[in-house]
């Protein structure tokens, strides 16, 4: 008998929250949220399940998505991608607002014949709440989201809207319906709409997005309900499952592949320890192996409504992808492609690949903190424990010009490991920790005792992380490393502190940064990124 191929879980690790999947002939796409990061949505590509590759990242042009000034974990809110009248059609939720009893949420629809190719102007739908989505029957269109209800004697999660969509007039046509409450649960949030045997098949993300964060299940012989609510209560969770390695299961879509199998993808996390319960990854993506049942419910094939570790992989053949490179050299005109950037559509504004060939060159702009323009490139941490180093030459002129290697999760957490001057220690380096303290707001505590440098010459620069631990070196010439520092608390960089469970939505990112907050824009050229996991 032939062992089956398995998938390890998470399929996509690292910062990839809310997929949504589809089909079209042999490929499958999932489509992720970004957040404050750019360019916004993140489109990964396989033909067996197994193997995934980040294809594209669609909402890249100022008409399509324009983030500066949004806060932290605002921005792209889970998109929905489907296929359908030869067309690919992506809605998205730009969220403006979090905090308080407002959300201001604007939902856009655009679309592309090639998922890789140039989109669409976006079309603007309404701002009644977040998480789109878009269902096609027949010849017509129908939109979901949920529904924000900022009343303060409410729960603010006020059900599943539906409503007609025009293509020929882009626009929602006739009247809207409340189709759905959501279950016992609550936080009703995320839809999907499916067809199937007669049935509308609803799925929803309920509990909120921690840990008791689950799909719940409900159908209907008509589009607009009654919904009758699965009698497994949820469809998949981790809430009651606290020694499972995967948790925070829910927010997910499915998909049937050519061969009539059935695989359901959803949201989920990895935290470093059941005790604290800190995932400085974030929100990742993982897959489900699933099949129906003889009363037509849709059923995890290894049973339960747990998560799995592993699941059998469908009957495809195997397309594996080159691997992406552990250390990048600047040698390209183009940024590679697991970087992004914050919040601006104009990265030219940030960081040039031309003005000195062979480096990355960062325009010095604001501060670490600013939601507008801060220049830093990134790339997502994917495993516990690493080694990221990386090359720079920087010559500041006051102690306003930093520039350096950063372990960041969003505007008031991070640890930074920088190179700056002023009149005490000339050339230097140092430490700077924000540890996600909301009141400290934009005092960041120094870490270490300034390091002086020789005044001519590039530095390199490394962070070794061991789960919740990290530790800062530097060296002139590759070879010899010196430790800087006490060791740091790695895991103040995670979804968990600061505001907390459910208020947190991205993952940590590694990368390079520059700041000139004198306004003069003084630049830092980096010859090399490493991003190195632990065996």
């Amino acid at each position: 008998m032939k062992t089956p191929r398995m998938i390890e879980n998470p399929i996509l690790k690292g910062f990839n929250p809310d997929p949504s999947i589809c089909r079209v002939g042999e490929d499958f796409y999932i489509a992720t949220s970004t957040f404050e990061w750019y360019p916004g949505v993140q489109i990964h590509h396989s033909r067996d399940l197994v193997n995934w590759r980040l294809l594209s990242r669609p909402l890249n042009r100022t008409a399509l998505l324009d983030l500066r000034g949004v806060p932290d974990s605002c921005g792209v809110w889970a998109p929905c991608l489907t296929h359908a009248d030869g067309l690919f059609w992506l809605i998205y939720t730009r969220v403006n607002r979090f905090d308080g009893n407002f959300k201001d949420t604007h939902n856009f629809l655009t679309t592309c014949a090639e998922v890789d190719g140039e989109w669409s102007d976006p079309i603007y739908l309404d701002s009644r709440g977040f998480d789109p989505s878009l269902f096609h029957v027949g010849d017509r269109k129908w939109y979901l989201s949920m529904i924000w209800d900022h009343r303060p004697d409410r729960t603010f999660f006020g059900g599943i809207y539906l409503q007609e969509y025009s293509v020929d007039e882009e626009k929602l046509i006739g009247e809207g319906k409340n189709i759905f409450p959501g279950s016992p649960l609550g936080f009703t949030e995320g839809p999907h709409l499916y067809r199937r045997d007669g049935y509308y098949y609803l799925l929803t993300a309920e509990g909120g997005t921690g840990y008791d964060h689950a799909m719940t299940m409900a159908r209907s012989r008509t589009i607009d309900g009654p919904y009758e609510i699965d009698p497994l209560g949820q469809f998949l969770t981790a809430r009651d499952k606290p020694g499972q390695p995967i948790q925070r299961c829910g927010h997910g879509d499915w998909v049937e592949t050519q061969n009539g199998e059935f695989y359901a993808v959803h949201l989920c996390s990895r935290p470093l320890d059941s005790e604290t319960r800190r995932s400085p990854m974030g929100r990742e993506s993982a897959l489900e192996r699933v099949a129906w049942n003889e009363d037509g419910w849709l059923r995890n094939a290894e049973g339960g409504n747990g998560p799995s570790q592993e699941v059998a992989a469908p009957d495809l053949p195997l397309q594996p992808w080159p691997s992406s490179p552990g250390r990048v050299e600047f040698n390209q005109l183009k940024l590679p492609g697991e970087f992004q950037w914050l919040r601006t559509p104009e990265p030219a504004r940030l960081y040039s690949l031309s003005e000195r060939p062979g480096f990355l060159r960062l325009i010095g702009r604001e501060s670490l903190g600013s939601l507008f323009e801060s220049s830093l490139v990134a790339r997502r941490q994917q495993a516990f424990s690493f080694d990221v180093s990386l090359e720079l030459e920087f010559y500041p002129e006051h102690f306003q010009q930093q520039a350096g290697l950063v372990c960041y999760y969003n505007s008031h957490k991070f640890h930074y490991f920088y190179l700056s001057r002023d009149d005490e220690h000339g050339r230097h380096l140092g430490i700077m920790s924000c540890p996600g303290d909301l009141s400290l707001d934009t005092v960041y505590p120094l870490a270490a005792r300034p390091v002086p440098l020789p005044e001519d010459g590039p530095v390199q620069l490394r962070a070794t992380v061991e789960r919740a631990v990290l530790q800062f070196a530097w060296s002139l010439d590759g070879h010899s490393w010196e430790q800087v520092g006490p060791e740091l608390d790695y895991s103040l960089l995670c979804d968990e502190v600061g505001k907390g469970e459910g208020a947190n939505f991205t993952g940590t990112f590694l990368g390079m940064c520059c700041q000139d907050v004198a306004g003069t824009a003084l630049h830092a050229d980096f010859r090399w990124f490493s991003y190195q996991e632990a065996q």
